[in-house]
This record gives C-alpha cells, sequence and structure tokens, in this order.
C-alpha cells in the first residue's frame, strides 16, 4: 500500500555522485533531506534526455523524504552525457544495467533504507524502470511511470522508431533517431522483450501517469500496462495499490503546469 508522507522542512542537500558498470562510470546527482533510515527513490531519464530533465521529480521526492538520486544512463544523451559510454553501444538492456549499479550504491549508503525503494522513470527510462523492478521484485516498493514507452518494440517492428523508417529485417549499423547515433544492438535487444510479459513480475504498488495529447508514446500503451498490472497477483502482506491517472492535454515530456498536475498526482501515493 502507497504510504503517504508529509512535506518536509528540512533542507534538502545536493551532491553529486558516482559509480561504474563494466568500467564505464555512471554520474549522477544525490538530494538527501536530513535524518536517517531514509526511503530510497531513484529517477529514470528518457531517451537521449539526461538527469537535469527529470531532477524537478527527484527533488519533489526528497522533499516528501526520500533520498533521491537521478544520473545519467550510459550512452543515453548524443550531446553532455555526465556519463562514459558512446550511444551506439546503448540498448533499454545496458540501461536496466546500469540502473540495478545506481540502486546498489544507493542502498549501500547508511543514511538509507535499503528495504525501502521506488523506482520512478520517465518514457524509456520507465520502461527500464519497470522491467528493473520486475526482475527485483522483492526489494522494490514503489514503481512509478511517466509516459513509459513500451511502444519500443512494436516501433522497431513497424520499422518506423520515432519517424526514423529504416528496413527492421536488414536493420542498419547505425541509426539516426530523436537526435542521436543508435546501433543496431538497440533495435535487437528492444525488439527481443515483450514488456507487458516481463512487468507480471512486480506486485508491488504502482502509478502510471500519460498525457492525452502524447503523440510519441499513444496513451493506449500506458492502459495496456494499467490492466496488466492489476491483473497481477500480489502476495506482498499490504493492500496493494495500481493508480493510473491522465494528464489533459499533456504531451510527451511534461514541463510547466502540465509537470505540476503530474507532482500533485504524485502526492496521493508519496
Amino acid at each position: 500500500m502507497f504510504g503517504k508522507k508529509k512535506n518536509t522542512d528540512n533542507q534538502i542537500k545536493e551532491s553529486t555522485f558516482s559509480c561504474q558498470r563494466a568500467g564505464l562510470i555512471i554520474r549522477g546527482t544525490e538530494f538527501r533531506p536530513k535524518g536517517k533510515n531514509l526511503p530510497i527513490a531513484i529517477v529514470s531519464h528518457g531517451l537521449n534526455e539526461g538527469q537535469n530533465g527529470v531532477k524537478k521529480y527527484a527533488q519533489f521526492l526528497a522533499e516528501r523524504g526520500y533520498v533521491a538520486y537521478c544520473f545519467d544512463f550510459c550512452g543515453g544523451m548524443a550531446e553532455k552525457c555526465e556519463s562514459d559510454g558512446e550511444t551506439t553501444a546503448m540498448t533499454v538492456l545496458t540501461e536496466v544495467k546500469d540502473l540495478e549499479v545506481v540502486m546498489e550504491y544507493a542502498k549501500s549508503k547508511s543514511h538509507v533504507n535499503s528495504n525501502r525503494i521506488l523506482l520512478m522513470g520517465c518514457s524509456q527510462g520507465g520502461y527500464v524502470s519497470a522491467y528493473v523492478a520486475a526482475k527485483h521484485n522483492a526489494e522494490i516498493e514503489q514503481l512509478i511511470l511517466f509516459f513509459p514507452a513500451f511502444c519500443i518494440a512494436d516501433m522497431i517492428d513497424a520499422g518506423n522508431l520515432l519517424g526514423t523508417k529504416f528496413n527492421r529485417r536488414k536493420a542498419p549499423d547505425e541509426l539516426k533517431c530523436a537526435g542521436m547515433l543508435l546501433g543496431r544492438c538497440y533495435l535487437e535487444d528492444a525488439y527481443d522483450i515483450d514488456i507487458y510479459e516481463e512487468i507480471k513480475g512486480f506486485d508491488g504498488d504502482v502509478l502510471i501517469v500519460h498525457g492525452s495529447k502524447d503523440k510519441s508514446v499513444d496513451i493506449s500503451y500506458s492502459e495496456k500496462a494499467y490492466e496488466t498490472y492489476l491483473g497481477v497477483e500480489s502476495k506482498r502482506e499490504a493492500p496493494r495499490e495500481v493508480l493510473f491517472r491522465i494528464v489533459e492535454k499533456g504531451k510527451h515530456g511534461f514541463d510547466g503546469k502540465y509537470a505540476e498536475m503530474a507532482m500533485e498526482y504524485m502526492k496521493e501515493v508519496v
């Protein structure tokens, strides 16, 4: 069951952190409220976005009492990526590994409660967060997904990835998409995953938020995710909540008043 938390008046300490995955340095930001034994929140960004695009959510979660982390995925953005790695080597599965490393880093801190972890992700970061939550079901308490990109495999199957067309049966070694250069490995990894089957492994609390005017990821993908999570039988002791909220007129990626509307929905669960 989602536990409601009061706003804290404590000052939030912002600091950088780093950890490693396969020799690549992952760099991010920690937002830490005062206190000990604090729950963990890790926020994952979307394709070619970077941690700066989700810092507002990490800050919000810190204000709600979480030690919150955001970071750049390795090769996760074309320019100014603070983490190591090439965009042509990045896939949804390398991002899964990145998130797992950040999760282990966060759990190692003395001021956290490693038994209370919230994962939050936007777009492709939502896809990755949902995948990791199912893979580490026993460790994850809460999952928040903003416009999760559960459409990736369908886009690859159609040979049209966010407007970039290609022949799936003769996939190129490199593909320019969403302002960044992707490798064939990106197409191969994502195409082989049935994300709706994968997410059935998570039986914790879920909040999904999607914009009604999203033209990049149709809202039907979140509707299907919502129905999928509702169908998962929970084995947890506490009652489970699965919530789906719509940001009216919201597009793909919330900013301004739409981000404020989305964070109001977050207050229902944190």
